[in-house]
């Protein structure tokens, strides 16, 4: 049964506008800040007083977040308080989009969004990381989306040091079979946390990042079985087994599976060891399947998960820009010629992908990893000068045997370039007297980029209906076939998705004086519309 939701605080400055959210400790209002002008999100504490544990709690995560919040795919925060009544507030950046968890459900993402989405979190995730902070609750529900369309995580309030200060909360988890008391969200964690006394480390956020992204392409958490039971324990008991449902998608390559399954290996030795290992390696999927990489986005100051030496200067307390960190390290120097190549270093052969075909056709993979096509050294620029051959060679019989002179060696190879263009021509007159099939011209969409792709049509506008605060939109399929549903979106401050079998959509509970919009695509086979058709209401 859920709790019922906190009365707003009267803030000085701001005027209360709704409720975003309701979690396990705290509410989410939406406020507008009074100056400068501008939406905000207030996270208020369930906590009515803050003594002892709940006043460091509140501290450690205002701080945490003060920290961090500079960084671009993290939740800024504006301002942190008491209201009255001693009740604990954060004033935090509002991400008007939907949160992974919403999205994933309505459907998953594509294989490039994910990738992408979950580079920007790691780098995030790595981030904080390098200033000694770790997240300790990654999940879809705490990745939200900016103004910009960015991802932004969110939720620092079970973070912890590096050092092992590890804060614990009581979450109920319901699952059928009792419930546990634990500061973590059981789907999304690692098998570590399950102990009695749990020690996590970067590794272990590393998990759940690879848990999350697995959920948003499977749509279903990394560790759920259709059909089965998946309480509690049964999760528990898989990801400690690293049984992990596959994901059951044929455009999902093998080489980000065995990424995503090498990040979520129940022993903390078998997973990268840095947030820093694991983007690198969703980086080479990416150029792999002929995708732009992502770039990593970490402070100068967290240069040692880098694995290279921090800047020297001794100004600890300058602010150094953000640093962008290339898919592939830097190559060595090509050594001597016909010298065989240096061996990769340990850290990355750990973490290469090999012998992975590419997915998008004439996609040209990096240098590096085609290992199916060797490159044999060749001698280039002057020769070494070959000994000059004997005049004369006996055999073994006796015999004596005599090279061939320049002048006749030069005569055998003009007889036989004669013989082999005449054997040339031949062939070529056989060819153009041969009666030839007929070609049919292609058609425009089976071109020599690839195979013939379905586009799915776009909708055609139809008539919008206004009554009160109720509007019907109206569309058509302009090649309507079996199976064919529409996902339609109202154009809002916070939009979601929703998915119908009929060309039509009532939205209700809107100002009449306001003016509505929809953007609708025809969903088909698991393809959208390539671009949306945007109904609105008359002004």
């Amino acid at each position: 049964m859920r709790r019922a939701v906190s009365t707003p605080p009267v803030l000085p400055g701001f005027e209360y506008e709704k409720l975003l959210g309701s979690g396990g400790f705290a509410d989410v209002f939406l406020y507008k800040q009074n100056l400068p002008r501008r939406d905000v999100a207030v996270k208020v504490l369930l906590t009515d007083g803050l003594d002892g544990a709940a006043r460091r709690q509140f501290v450690a995560e205002a701080n945490v977040m003060a920290q961090l919040s500079t960084h671009p795919y993290i939740v800024t925060i504006y301002h942190a308080d008491l209201a009255e009544g001693s009740r604990p507030y954060f004033v935090m950046e509002y991400c008007p989009g939907p949160s992974l968890a919403e999205r994933y459900k309505v459907r998953p993402l594509e294989v490039a969004d994910a990738l992408r989405t979950g580079i920007r979190v790691g780098s995030a995730v790595a981030a904080a990381h390098a200033q000694g902070i770790l997240h300790r609750d990654i999940k879809p529900a705490n990745v939200l989306t900016n103004g910009f369309g960015w991802p932004a995580l969110t939720d620092f309030g079970i973070a912890s040091t590096l050092e092992g200060d590890v804060p614990t909360h009581t979450t109920s988890l319901a699952g059928g079979e009792g419930t546990a008391s634990v500061g973590l969200s059981v789907p999304w964690s690692p098998s570590e946390m399950f102990q009695d006394d749990p020690d996590p480390d970067v590794r272990s956020d590393v998990f759940s990042l690879a848990a999350t992204i697995h959920t948003v392409l499977a749509g279903r958490t990394p560790f759920e079985v259709p059909g089965k039971s998946n309480g509690t324990l049964d999760i528990i008991g898989r990801i400690e087994r690293g049984a992990i449902t596959p994901i059951g998608r044929d455009d999902v390559p093998r080489s980000l599976i065995a990424v995503l399954n090498k990040a979520m290996s129940p022993r903390r030795a078998d997973r990268y060891a840095t947030a820093v290992d694991f983007v690198r390696a969703l980086q080479r999927v990416e150029l792999e399947l002929g995708y732009s990489p992502t770039g990593i986005d970490l402070p100068s100051f967290g240069a040692e998960a880098l694995g290279r030496p921090e800047n020297d200067g001794g100004d600890e307390t300058r602010f150094r820009p953000i640093a962008t960190v290339e898919a592939q390290a830097a190559k060595a120097a090509p050594g001597p010629i016909g010298a065989p190549p240096a061996a990769p270093a340990a850290e990355e052969q750990a973490t290469r992908v090999r012998g992975i075909t590419p997915v998008i056709p004439q996609a040209p993979a990096p240098a590096s990893d085609q290992t199916h096509t060797m490159l044999r050294p060749r001698t280039i620029g002057a020769q070494t000068p070959e000994a000059p051959a004997p005049e004369s060679e006996t055999s073994e019989g006796g015999a004596t045997q005599h090279p061939v002179a320049p002048k006749r060696r030069g005569l055998v190879i003009g007889i036989a370039a004669g013989v082999v263009a005449v054997i040339a021509a031949m062939v070529i007159i056989g060819v153009i007297a041969r009666p030839q099939p007929k070609h049919h011209s292609p058609s425009p969409a089976a071109t020599a980029q690839g195979p013939l792709v379905q586009v799915v049509p776009e909708p055609k506008a139809g008539p919008v209906v206004r009554s009160g605060g109720t509007v019907t939109f109206n569309w058509t399929n302009p090649s309507p076939k079996k199976g064919d549903q529409y996902v339609w979106t109202l154009k809002a401050t916070n939009p979601s998705d929703e998915t119908v079998s009929s060309p039509k959509a009532v939205v209700t509970g809107t100002n009449p004086d306001a003016q509505v919009c929809i953007d609708v695509r025809i969903l088909r086979a698991g393809r959208t519309s390539p671009n949306p058709l945007t109904e609105c209401t008359s002004d």
